[in-house]
């Protein structure tokens, strides 16, 4: 009985309305922001190579920006998915990896400005929130 519960509440969760919402949602900030999050990538690898020193307001270089929000978006759990799925579905499933990483990047993207727009000041003046608070937590 308990085992049917939770079946039902796996399979409403990760069924196929779910993925037709995250991809959805992917697709709809690909076409709003008119591509930006692929057409931009030559421009986001020059600024990532600029420099390691933060300058200005944020205090987060754009190599230490990248790497939080890499920490925070890749993890064990990740590989260990690739890796299933491709022992599982075989090489179509890498394709259809990419394929959702190109519209995933347009999500990552409005989820990252939304964070940084939304920061705060603390009463010492650095800035909480966003992309930032794993820098801060880690640098001291």
């Amino acid at each position: 009985m308990f085992e049917q519960i939770i079946d039902t509440i796996n399979g409403a969760v990760w069924g196929p309305v779910m993925l037709i919402l995250l991809l959805g949602t992917g697709i709809y900030l690909t076409i709003g922001l008119k591509g930006m999050s692929i057409t931009h990538i030559p421009y986001a690898f020059r600024q990532l190579f600029k420099g390691r020193k933060g300058s200005g307001e944020g205090e987060i270089s754009p190599f230490n920006a990248l790497m939080t929000a890499l920490s925070s978006t890749v993890g064990t759990g990740n590989i260990a998915g690739v890796a299933t799925a491709i022992g599982i579905g075989g090489p179509g499933a890498l394709f259809w990896m990419w394929c959702t990483a190109l519209v995933g990047l347009a999500t990552k993207y409005s989820e990252a400005v939304l964070a940084v727009n939304f920061r705060e000041t603390d009463e010492l003046g650095k800035k909480v929130g966003g992309p930032n608070v794993l820098h801060q937590k880690w640098s001291g």
